[in-house]
């Protein structure tokens, strides 16, 4: 069973990444050990001193004698946490050597000296999942918990984890919920609505209102194209889209298409005039309004920052259809985009785009699994001890279920996206960038901005996305929620609070941590004051308008169609 385990792990790794883009990093540090002596013979006299602690340590618990553990798990690391590995004297020292041995490759890694930061870090990445894979929780003989269910079930545990893996083997991949335990339209993305726009590349979704009278003009949110739409419209209680009904506002949001090799030479410029133009568009003349008040989420609010960017150079000052803008999560800075960066550099950009030619597309499992690698125990590891060692089905979760809900991306569209902005951060560079026929600048962006970001956000980390307070003129408010990159927006509010935001006016020149400190820490859902800032804007209370008009009649149902294509 595990070496099919270790076959799934291995076939991820090539899915994400050139296999060369993986060893470069880790040969890169071992030459540069080798080349600075003195240095490693320090490290060594460091490792020596700390292991003789832990041979003390071992002597000891052989013996019987109380120790304590000289070293301890992170305290995110909850692989150890059954009391059995500090209980048992042999089991603690399976940890204890092991977690010496991760610790001290970690450290050196970061640590190798003649190495940029950037190359340090992909190094200890690379080492970090090998080091994640063999750990002893990952394996049925030295994993204490698994022998333990084994026996108490008397081998029942093993039956059903049996059942687990072959249905992970026919699947493909190592399954963090079922995908019967939810249906799109049933009971996920169940909002009354219509989709009253349709072309090759989007459904426009206009929802029907909760409130007799609302907000006149509408509020337009962009979703990612790499993940559908309803992870903004999960279960009733944790739907954003309905907390926005029930505030009085009018919503539309985009739904992708999800592509095949038909569309591979969809390009930026069309995601931005067929896609984010044209919700804008619907959405003010449906309610007839001049202006929208524009939303867009992770790589949806990049998008969306281009377009603003490029609304102020192909409009008049007076004319541009967007009055204001959300952002949630969202880089327009590229200069440390977070984890995801071990997969950024030319080798592995040309691995990946010479993928994506032979097929036309990009396979959403495989940005799935990238995804997974950045948290590779949390996300990988812990279902296969679980699901195989353990026998355990894993519960439902509808948000690891729209995150298995992957969807693929256009080769010529994606191509551009990884080049242009992750390798060269071209969007901070004035006019260095040509999108729909015009030079991108977000210095010209004035209308006023609400940006959010999430304190344990991995991938796109909160003083990166900060950075758009430097390149976008008129107000800005940021607001930095507590959890991460899906929590941290998804986030609605609860009595008594879960969570925490810090919230505070930006200002252009001013640094990450600077904002930080005089920010005003709140308990509670940053969805509160952000209504607080968006609904005075968005004019005065009208009649509430039905889901579909005569000039926009029902295409479809909500959530519509696109969402429901593998």
């Amino acid at each position: 069973m595990m070496r099919h385990s270790a076959q799934l792990m291995r076939s991820t790794l090539e899915n994400v990444v050139d296999p060369l883009g993986m060893a470069a990093p880790i040969m890169h540090a071992q030459l540069a050990w080798m080349a600075h002596p003195q240095e490693l013979a320090e490290r060594m006299a460091m490792l020596s001193g700390d292991l003789w602690r832990l041979q003390a340590h071992t002597w000891k618990r052989a013996l019987g004698v109380a120790s304590e553990d000289p070293i301890r798990p992170n305290a995110d690391d909850a692989r150890f946490a059954d009391p059995v590995w500090t209980e048992s004297p042999s089991w603690d020292l399976t940890k204890e050597w092991y977690l010496a041995f991760t610790h001290h490759i970690q450290d050196m890694l970061y640590d190798t000296p003649g190495l940029s930061a950037k190359e340090r870090r992909r190094a200890a990445f690379w080492w970090r999942k090998w080091l994640n894979a063999v750990a002893p929780t990952n394996f049925f003989w030295t994993n204490p918990v698994a022998l333990r269910k084994a026996a108490e079930s008397r081998g029942e545990s093993l039956r059903k984890g049996l059942h687990n893996f072959l249905a992970d083997l026919k699947a493909g991949n190592v399954q963090m919920t079922r995908p019967d335990d939810f249906v799109v339209g049933e009971n996920l993305a169940t909002t009354p609505g219509a989709v009253v726009f349709r072309n090759r590349l989007l459904e426009v979704i206009h929802y029907a209102p909760t409130q007799p009278r609302v907000h006149a003009e509408p509020v337009v949110i962009v979703t990612p194209w790499i993940n559908k739409f309803y992870i903004l419209d999960l279960v009733p209680k944790k739907s954003m889209i309905r907390f926005l009904l029930d505030q009085g506002l009018d919503v539309f949001i985009t739904s992708w298409k999800n592509p095949g090799a038909e569309m591979r030479e969809v390009g930026f410029d069309d995601y931005l005039r067929e896609g984010v133009h044209a919700i804008v568009d619907t959405a003010c003349r449906f309610t007839g309004a001049p202006k929208a008040h524009a939303v867009g989420y992770c790589i949806g609010g990049t998008a969306l920052s281009m377009y603003m960017a490029w609304a102020n150079r192909h409009f008049k000052a007076d004319e541009v259809p967007v009055a204001d803008w959300t952002l949630f999560t969202t880089l327009v800075d590229f200069s440390k985009p977070g984890d995801i960066e071990v997969f950024v550099d030319d080798s592995s950009i040309r691995y990946l785009t010479g993928k994506m030619a032979s097929k036309g597309f990009l396979d959403g499992k495989e940005m799935a699994a990238s995804f997974r690698l950045l948290r590779s125990n949390s996300l990988i590891w812990h279902y296969v001890v679980h699901g195989w060692l353990y026998g355990e089905a894993p519960p439902p979760f509808d948000v690891l279920y729209w995150n298995m809900d992957a969807t693929r991306m256009p080769y010529r569209m994606h191509a551009w996206y990884l080049r242009e902005l992750y390798l060269h951060n071209r969007l901070v560079q004035k006019d260095a960038l040509e999108i729909a026929g015009e030079q991108i600048d977000l210095g010209r962006i004035v209308q006023p901005l609400y940006a959010v970001s999430a304190e344990d956000d991995h991938i796109a980390p909160w003083t990166q996305t900060y950075k758009v307070n430097h390149h976008v003129s008129g107000e800005r408010r940021y607001v930095l929620s507590s959890s991460g990159h899906i929590l941290g927006i998804v986030n609605p509010p609860v009595n008594p609070p879960k969570r925490r935001y810090w919230v505070a006016d930006a200002r252009g020149g001013e640094s990450a941590e600077a904002w930080q400190a005089r920010a005003e820490e709140r308990p509670g859902s940053w969805w509160e004051d952000w209504m607080a800032w968006l609904k005075p804007r968005c004019g005065a209370l009208v009649e509430a308008r039905p889901a579909a008009s005569k000039a926009f009649p029902q295409l479809a149902p909500a959530p519509g169609t696109y969402v429901r294509e593998s």
